[in-house]
């Protein structure tokens, strides 16, 4: 017996029904209705129906689980742009290094970029002096702030460092091993790598504003896999980096250029770009732990090659399926390569200043050992409002507030999640939301070009 209401299907044998089988549906209506007279529609099978809709709810199920594996860049700019309660601030791990005669860069750097919520390492390699070293320390020890927060290490068995070397990279990854261990492990977002001669164009709370409404899992790294020249000059090529195994500097050793170059690699597709990154905290994990192996089989195989500080980073992320997605191809730096385009950065001078602020970075390199530095000293009035040899004011500043400008009105630590963002952070916040458009997030993101061996 049929329910009244329900229509009466009428089925063919299985082994001759097609895909779409003919199936007569009579609905009685009422005499009144216009639509009341007998109609007969062509039909579908129940279980090619059955078919059609549950997979229709599997593809369904499937778009929605690959935008929630790749977020698109508007889904990044709405959570930016719209959020309407302000989340803590992040936290930034800075490794911060250095040679010889760099002692003076770093503590100046040091307090340009001082926020108590950050962590810091200070690394001068071993071609410093120890008393290098011990004076660096002993500054840090004797600050009231540096010395009372506890977030400021300095490097006391330093590595041997070698221009374009592997222990760029490795003396990289020391710190990074040891901000994930070490004291504070827990409490940090972001890695970032700079040297003496480096300097910050925002001011903390300008970056921890603008990084409080971005997803904690972006990586920023300037990325090709347009190798260009550098295939035949960097990545054929075998060197080997004396900084591994002697205790005084010397350049990379190369191995006989005519006889023994090495093919372009094919279990994994090569990236380079610049040396300098901001690296989320599962990145760096990852990386560390590398539990798929593959950030130990990239470390030994950039262990041979030629600036591998611009290739490694990359290479990783763009080979890993879980950190591909989340790159942003830029390093966060101003850096002028002159006209026409050179192999190494022009330093910094007055002529800089306009592209530089236009560039809407909040790093800036290469400046020079100067300690008197016109840039750099109008950067700390005019953009970071900081007085010499005193830390970068900011919301947490509590002490000598409203004293004389000679003295230090960052004496005490207040609030530390108190931001006063500024100009700075409007400029750095054009820059990302212009990074995480649709025209540049996905379209250079990890994309591969390929060349001939």
């Amino acid at each position: 017996m049929v329910a009244a209401g329900l229509p009466h299907i009428k089925h063919q044998p299985a082994e001759s029904q097609p895909c779409f089988a003919t199936m007569d549906i009579d609905i009685d209506t009422p005499s009144s209705s216009p639509r009341g007279r007998p109609s007969s529609c062509a039909g579908i099978d129940l279980r090619c129906l059955l078919s059609v809709v549950f997979g229709g709810i599997f593809t369904v199920f499937l778009l929605g689980a690959s935008q929630a594996a790749l977020p698109s860049a508007s889904l990044f700019l709405q959570r930016y742009s719209a959020a309407t309660q302000r989340p803590s601030p992040p936290r930034f791990a800075y490794l911060v290094s250095g040679s010889k005669g760099d002692a003076a860069r770093l503590r100046r750097c040091l307090l340009a970029l001082y926020h108590p919520r950050n962590r810091y390492i200070l690394h001068l390699d071993a071609e410093a002096p120890n008393s290098d070293r011990a004076e660096l320390a002993a500054f840090v020890a004797a600050h009231p702030v540096l010395a009372a927060a506890g977030n400021v290490r300095v490097v006391e068995k330093a590595n041997l460092v070698t221009y374009r070397g592997i222990t760029m990279v490795t003396t990289t990854l020391h710190a990074a091993a040891a901000f994930l261990h070490g004291p504070g492990a827990a409490g940090w977002d972001w890695f970032i790598n700079l040297s003496a001669s480096d300097y910050p164009l925002v001011t903390q709370d300008d970056l921890m504003d603008v990084f409080s409404r971005l997803p904690r899992d972006l990586n920023f790294i300037e990325h090709t896999s347009d190798m260009g020249w550098k295939a035949h000059a960097r990545a054929k090529p075998l060197v080997v980096d004396p900084g591994l195994y002697l205790k005084t500097k010397r350049d990379l050793m190369w191995m006989n250029t005519e006889t023994q170059k090495r093919e372009l690699p094919t279990a994994f597709t090569l990236f380079t770009g610049s040396a300098w990154t901001v690296l989320s905290r599962p990145f760096v994990e990852y990386v560390i732990s590398g539990w798929d192996n593959l950030p130990r089989t990239l470390l030994l195989y950039y262990g041979n090659f030629v600036s591998s500080p611009e290739g490694y980073f990359q290479t990783v992320a763009c080979n890993a399926n879980e950190f591909r997605n989340t790159t942003v191809n830029h390093d966060m730096h101003y850096i002028s390569w002159g006209e026409p385009l050179g192999q190494h950065p022009e330093l910094i001078n007055a002529t800089h200043w306009g592209r530089m602020l236009g560039s809407d970075a909040p790093f800036a390199r290469k400046f020079g050992r100067d300690a008197n530095d016109v840039v750099l000293a109008r950067i700390d009035e005019e953009l970071l409002a900081r007085q010499p040899d005193m830390l970068i004011p900011g919301g947490w500043c509590m002490g000598n507030v409203g004293a004389g400008s000679g003295d230090d009105h960052c004496s005490a630590v207040g609030d530390a999640t108190l931001l006063h963002p500024g100009l700075g952070a409007a400029r750095l916040q054009r820059l990302v939301e212009s990074l995480l458009s649709e025209d540049n997030f996905r379209p250079k993101q990890c994309k591969i070009v390929e060349h001939n061996n």
